[in-house]
């Protein structure tokens, strides 16, 4: 990650991550993104997008842990990246398991 795309995601996770430090949310940089493509106004998801990558974006949902998206999100981002094509299953949610 080049630095500009760096600081654009850690004024990010300042804005999106409210309840930890910039620096703390740093950490999991893949949170950060998944927190701007859950609830990021338009502005800051096109910026953060072209500033990572589409393949980022990718990865993240790929990798989504339970919590890190609202169904809406998760159903827009399989389409939107092409995850899945129009009539095919958008895969279940990540889901927290308790024992």
């Amino acid at each position: 990650m080049d630095q500009a795309a760096h600081d654009m995601l850690r004024a990010d996770a300042a804005r999106y991550i409210w309840w930890e430090s910039p620096d703390e949310a740093m950490r999991r940089p893949a949170r950060v993104i998944a927190q701007v493509m859950n609830i990021g106004d338009l502005d800051d998801v096109q910026d953060l997008l072209r500033s990572v990558g589409e393949a980022s974006f990718r990865e993240v949902l790929g990798n989504a842990e339970p919590g890190w998206f609202n169904e809406r999100s998760w159903h827009y981002w399989h389409h939107a990246l092409g995850v899945c094509h129009p009539g095919e299953t958008v895969p279940q949610m990540p889901a927290r398991r308790f024992n």
